[in-house]
């Protein structure tokens, strides 16, 4: 069997969640690397919807094991809120959600620094969820973060204290309340540690006992490979890697062990929050796409941006990522469209480029070229198999697929898991084995 990671190759808001929920049957495990619970999976199946932060979506299958690895920064009070919903909708999270005791601790003067930060930005914020992410990983990358399993240990109290006093000026300096007593913050802390305590384990063993007993490993990550903190169009990026070289790092099992990536894209582009975004559609088009593919975020409901497929933006992504397959998803977004267009290559100051420029500046000054594909102006809502497509549906997928490199193995045609069409392509089967039949079984049962 063999450890696959999923990650988004746009700017998130692709569709993970849902594809790692239909895959989840094949593999013995399903491994989260990096974010917070700024992100955001939802899923649906049957008449039910769940929306996911932090806990992996493999959670709603009974028996799968879930891990949140070390690279994932980790508010307590979100981890159990999550859970808590989880436990009123029947879901039981008992020996089969661990949580890695080397994961920072999200606290809550990180958002409150987060939101004195963008609110001081203005018009030129990044966009952020403004729930404390970027500063945890600031600490982290500081050494005076504190992990997980640190929260009770013996002199976290003089850790917890620095960090406070280190933040207490800027949070003065923006006119942010004060981060509060550290001695209720200590008292906090030891709450917490008895309350993770169920779930904390040393994940990177445990996920090589798993390796080496033969165990199959869904990686994912959240948001999308053009917010990673050293490959996207920073600074309007995430603060951690959501690429694939993010799997390994994120949870400590080596690339070595990683034997294939699938990239998830979305038949046209999103984005959430500030930066550049060069087919971004201002107009009716933009509203139908944000309407229609219901574009509001998971976890904050902000409206997302929305423009034509961006296969500049993929191309790289799938070059960053190593992506050999792809799963696309929302192509029935598109079922009432006469006219598609696609961006192609950009112009830079009068110069054509099928590159994604590593400046800013340059990004920001990029004009799309585009390339119009006919529409097929008839649902393909629930289709599940291939050949019931429009002719014209199945050209847009080859499209695609040229543009950006890769095969597409999965065809999203709804929001729930059973809509899904799985196409024959030799790399797939031999991923998921002798088990391909259970995920044909899952989504047609729904």
């Amino acid at each position: 069997m063999a450890n696959v990671v999923v990650v988004g190759m746009q700017w998130g808001d692709e569709g993970k969640g849902k594809i790692i929920d239909l895959l989840c049957p094949a593999f013995d495990a399903v491994v989260r690397y990096q974010g917070g619970h700024n992100a955001g999976h939802t899923v649906k199946f049957g008449d039910r919807h769940f929306a996911l932060r932090l806990i992996p979506s493999g959670i709603l299958h009974p028996g799968q094991r879930c891990v949140m690895g070390n690279g994932m920064v980790v508010s307590p009070e979100a981890f159990l809120e999550e859970i808590g919903q989880l436990h009123a909708a029947g879901i039981d999270t008992t020996g089969r959600l661990f949580l890695s005791n080397r994961a920072q601790a999200l606290l809550p003067v990180h958002a409150t620094l987060d939101q004195a930060r963008e609110r001081a930005l203005g018009e030129t914020k990044i966009g952020t969820t403004a729930r404390g992410i970027g500063p945890a990983y600031e600490m982290k990358a500081a050494r005076y973060g504190v992990r997980l399993g640190e929260l009770a240990a013996v002199g976290v109290d003089a850790r917890l204290r620095v960090q406070l006093a280190r933040l207490e000026p800027e949070l003065k300096a923006l006119g942010a309340n004060s981060s509060g007593l550290p001695s209720r913050l200590e008292d906090e802390c030891r709450v917490w540690a008895r309350q993770l305590e169920p779930y904390l384990a040393d994940t990177e063993h445990l996920l090589h006992e798993w390796i080496e007993r033969g165990l199959s490993l869904l990686f994912e990550g959240a948001q999308g490979s053009l917010l990673d903190i050293d490959h996207g169009t920073y600074p309007y990026v995430t603060s951690s890697n959501p690429t694939a070289g993010g799997a390994s790092t994120g949870t400590g099992v080596p690339p070595t062990a990683i034997d294939g990536v699938l990239g998830i894209i979305k038949a046209y582009t999103t984005r959430v929050g500030g930066g550049p975004f060069p087919g971004e559609l201002m107009d009716e088009h933009g509203e139908f796409l944000r309407r229609r593919g219901n574009e509001f975020g998971t976890v904050t409901g902000r409206p997302r941006r929305c423009g034509w497929f961006d296969a500049v933006a993929a191309r790289y992504a799938r070059r960053l990522n190593g992506a050999e397959l792809l799963a696309l998803t929302k192509l029935d977004v598109l079922d009432e469209l006469a006219e598609i267009p696609v961006c192609v290559a950009y112009r830079i100051d009068g110069v054509e480029t099928r590159e994604l420029p590593s400046r800013l500046d340059r990004l920001e000054r990029a004009v799309p070229v585009w390339k119009s594909l006919p529409g097929w102006r008839q649902s393909t809502v629930g289709v599940l198999e291939e050949g019931d497509l429009p002719r014209q549906a199945r050209d847009y997928v080859a499209f695609l697929e040229d543009q950006t490199g890769a095969d597409v193995a999965l065809i999203s045609t709804g929001p729930r898991r059973e809509e899904t069409i799985l196409r024959d392509r030799p790399l797939f089967s031999r991923w998921i084995g002798d088990r391909l039949a259970k995920v044909i079984e899952q989504r047609h049962a729904g």
